[in-house]
């Protein structure tokens, strides 16, 4: 199977539509004031859009800015049962009247949360431990991972992100082409299935991953595992045929090394094929990680891990996470789980992230631009091309998605050419947001003229 071609360098994903600072001249008023006092906050941070947006308020999938001008959030994943959503408040409130804590004492919401949430996972996977940020619970998983397996050597696909401590960064190729990267960290290829031409990538994968524990063993490094997402979010959301990653899970396995299942993104019912994302493949990974989305954007997170994993960093190691797990966390994160469950959003995820596909194929016979659609649930990538080709625009990507602003859409884009429309509301998108959606996405195209 040919390798997929390389048009243009990606840029990162922080920067993929980012507003300029030079451009502050061109704000005016308080969004120009409250832009320029941001200096404060030193370069490192990005604003999204070329005229940034100054939100107040939320409520399911609409956002607010400071004019009381209503946008739809087709982006957010983070406050996954939707913005503002009164179960999380009410929960949130009633424990902060209480007490907030550590894990070093005792508390019920902490062992009702990890019983409960061990019970979606696979059998196998039988402990859980708490951090604050996908970044903090990837940082531990690799951890846990390098000191089971006896190696050092992650790999990872060429546009991962998997957070930004020092040691995730590392092995986060998409944060930008000037960060370094990890010694022992090897990248294979983003598994593009709309240029390779299939879904079924499993044997294509297991070819690039082989390859790349050969080079480690050449250099003197012993293979530890992967990192994937099971959706490939960074690279340009790519779910594949269902199944395929269990030939590459199953190579890991056979070369001594672990499975990390980053379920930051996919999980907790986005794909709408299972509560993790990870379901569609019928495997078993060793860690599963997640993050804020499991309180609704409460600083939460978790590594949960198969206990034999876990033994051989606890033989060493303590972990102490001062707020990790604390009880107003987990009351956040009890009311989430209860609500996807007592609301059946799993099974509504899948059937309008069905109709939601199906609107965007109807959409892409009349938009040659739309190359291809691709997604379970509600987790959507469109890539926007050359009509004709499978060539990537990123320039018109980033007008759409201006133009989609304008139509009083948010959404952003992803994968290694920073031109895929990576779709992703929070799980309480309905119909009347699907139509509202659809509409201002064929007014922008027809803006744009194509």
């Amino acid at each position: 199977m040919a390798q997929p071609s390389v048009p243009e360098e990606n840029v990162g994903i922080l920067n993929s539509n980012s507003f300029d600072m030079a451009d502050l001249p061109t704000l005016t008023g308080e969004l120009h004031d409250l832009v320029a006092r941001r200096e404060v906050l030193g370069p490192c941070y990005r604003l999204f859009y070329q005229r940034p947006l100054h939100l107040v308020r939320g409520r399911g999938c609409r956002l607010f800015d400071a004019d009381g001008t209503e946008y739809l959030d087709m982006y957010n994943n983070i406050p996954s049962i939707g913005h503002a959503n009164p179960v999380v408040t009410e929960a949130v409130t009633r424990q902060l009247e209480l007490i907030n804590t550590h894990t070093r004492y005792v508390h019920e919401n902490l062992l009702d949360y990890a019983d409960e949430l061990l019970e979606t996972l696979p059998e196998p996977i039988d402990r859980i431990m708490f951090m604050l940020s996908g970044s903090e619970a990837n940082d531990l998983a690799l951890r846990c991972a390098k000191l089971y397996s006896g190696g050092e050597g992650i790999i990872v696909t060429s546009e991962a992100y998997h957070g930004n401590t020092e040691l995730v960064s590392g092995v986060s190729p998409s944060i930008g082409k000037d960060v370094p990267m990890s010694r022992t960290m090897r990248m294979i290829e983003s598994p593009d299935t709309y240029r390779l031409g299939t879904d079924e990538i499993g044997p294509w994968m297991c070819e690039q991953i082989s390859a790349q524990i050969a080079d480690m063993r050449r250099h003197g490094i012993e293979f530890a595992g992967v990192i994937f997402d099971s959706i490939f979010s960074s690279d340009g959301v790519i779910p594949g045929a269902p199944g395929f990653l269990k030939s590459v899970v199953d190579l890991v396995h056979a070369e001594g090394g672990v499975y990390i299942a980053d379920e930051v993104q996919p999980g907790f019912c986005r794909t709408g094929k299972g509560f993790w994302g990870f379901e569609r493949h019928g495997i078993v990974p060793d860690i599963v990680t997640m993050g804020k989305p499991m309180a609704n954007g409460i600083a939460c997170s978790g590594m949960a891990i198969k206990h034999e994993v876990l033994d051989a960093f606890a033989r060493t190691y303590p972990y102490f996470n001062t707020f990790a797990g604390n009880p107003v966390a987990m009351a956040a994160a009890l009311a989430v789980l209860h609500y996807l469950k007592d609301e059946h959003v799993l099974e509504h995820v899948d059937a309008i992230g069905d109709k939601l596909v199906d609107e965007l194929l109807a959409m892409a016979l009349k938009h040659p631009v739309l190359g291809d659609v691709r997604g379970t649930g509600l987790f959507v990538g469109v890539d926007i091309v050359v009509p004709g080709t499978t060539e990537p625009d990123r320039a018109l990507a980033v007008r759409l998605i201006e133009q989609l602003r304008e139509e009083r859409v948010l959404i952003s884009l992803c994968g290694p050419y920073g031109s895929v429309l990576k779709i992703r509301p929070p799980l309480v998108f309905d119909e009347d947001d699907l139509a509202f959606f659809v509409a201002a996405l064929e007014r922008a195209l027809t803006a744009l003229g194509v």
